[in-house]
């Protein structure tokens, strides 16, 4: 009943999970077209899967949450100092969650307790793990890329390519780089490898732009989600398209037909077969009509998806 935050599909099967401003987190079975509702006392803003059968999710409320998907039991896993703006599972078995407090905290979500709090550079907007890698994407256009196994320090401080606010960052599925998106209708391609060699590949490009009444619009890029089989991805933007990339050969493989409104999140299902976009009004342009929030899951073939 108010703005989708994220939409993230099951690590294994055909699990949906989606957060929102109406203080829900929903658990929908995309197959059986049913889903169930967890009340939380604030706007979530975003949410991940633990493992099949618990999710976490962070809130306006600065808590970190966790959800028991099985009996519908949920508690708080701890507080930040500001609200927690993105959550991501380790497949150590790890919960971090970054926060507009400027810190990034590590938890075990079993004794509920924080194992390290990292000081950022700023607010931070979204987070993304490659296996022990962690992209944090902060206002300010910091991007600091922090090894799981030695959070003393980061292992990389870097500013965004893009000359706007950072909006979403996603891993490669090979774990070489990441993408990044801000909100001036662009998109980078960014590498780990800090050699001159690798950081020569990185660009961005233009997209989510389009001529409205003779004058060239440019949406924020809201999201991106990576395709787990093939390696291109899919970005949302606030015109309400969904376009799929080849970051490769840097060239777009097909563009869905316009949504509703503005594309407020995307998540590939883990075997590609599906992606769920969130049609979500995001107040770009302040408070006005728009449609209602919906969920759209669509099949996704490989002629849309399958680099050439």
């Amino acid at each position: 009943s108010d703005g989708i935050t994220a939409v993230v599909f099951s690590p294994t099967g055909a699990n949906l999970l989606a957060s929102s401003w109406d203080t829900t987190l929903r658990l929908y079975d995309v197959n059986a077209n049913t889903h169930r509702t967890f009340n939380t006392p604030a706007p979530v803003l975003d949410c991940c899967f633990g493992d099949a059968t618990h999710a976490f999710s962070g809130g306006l409320d600065q808590s970190v949450r966790v959800h028991d998907l099985v009996t519908g039991q949920d508690g708080t896993v701890g507080t930040h100092d500001g609200a927690v703006k993105a959550v991501v599972a380790s497949t150590a078995g790890t919960l971090l969650s970054g926060s507009w407090d400027k810190t990034v905290r590590v938890w075990d979500p079993r004794a509920r307790v924080p194992v390290g709090v990292h000081a950022q550079a700023d607010k931070v907007y979204t987070m993304a793990l490659a296996e022990e890698k962690l992209v944090v994407g902060m206002a300010g256009r910091h991007v600091w890329i922090w090894d799981l196994r030695n959070m003393s320090a980061p292992e990389q401080r870097r500013e965004s390519s893009l000359k706007y606010q950072t909006r979403s960052i996603r891993c490669f599925p090979d774990k070489q780089g990441y993408v990044v998106t801000s909100i001036e209708g662009r998109v980078s391609v960014e590498f780990f490898d800090p050699s001159a060699d690798s950081q020569r590949r990185k660009y961005a490009f233009k997209c989510h732009r389009m001529s409205v009444d003779g004058q060239d619009t440019i949406y924020p890029v809201n999201t991106v989600a990576f395709h787990p089989r093939y390696g291109s991805f899919a970005t949302g933007g606030c015109d309400g398209f969904v376009n799929v990339w080849d970051g490769t050969n840097k060239k777009r493989l097909c563009q869905f037909t316009r949504y509703p409104t503005s594309i407020s999140s995307l998540s590939f299902s883990a075997d590609g077969t599906m992606l769920a976009v969130a049609s979500s009004y995001t107040f770009e342009e302040g408070e006005k009509d728009h449609p209602s929030d919906a969920i759209f899951v669509r099949t996704v073939t490989d002629a849309e998806a399958k680099p050439k």
